[in-house]
């Protein structure tokens, strides 16, 4: 029984990975960075009300928390482009 030929492919089906859909690994600093804003907006929390608001910044009164939040955010923001 003859075999069948395979089927040819046409240059415009085959389409090269472009540079940005290629996998690309974090910067070395990108970890320690995302893990350190999470870190450091979690003390800063946790220092405004160990002191009763007289730190990190007493000007700031409950604006420390929208601070600490804000800060913490950033480095959960940063876990969405995390590749390792």
């Amino acid at each position: 029984m003859p075999e069948s030929k395979p089927r040819k492919r046409n240059a415009d089906t085959e389409k090269p990975a472009s540079a940005s859909q290629a996998y690309k690994p974090n910067a070395v600093w990108f970890k320690p960075v995302m893990f350190g804003l999470m870190i450091i907006g979690l003390l800063w929390i946790i220092t405004f009300y160990i002191s009763e608001g007289a730190l990190p910044v007493r000007e700031w009164e409950s604006w420390n928390i929208v601070a600490g939040f804000g800060i913490a955010i950033a480095g959960f923001l940063m876990t969405t482009r995390w590749r390792s």
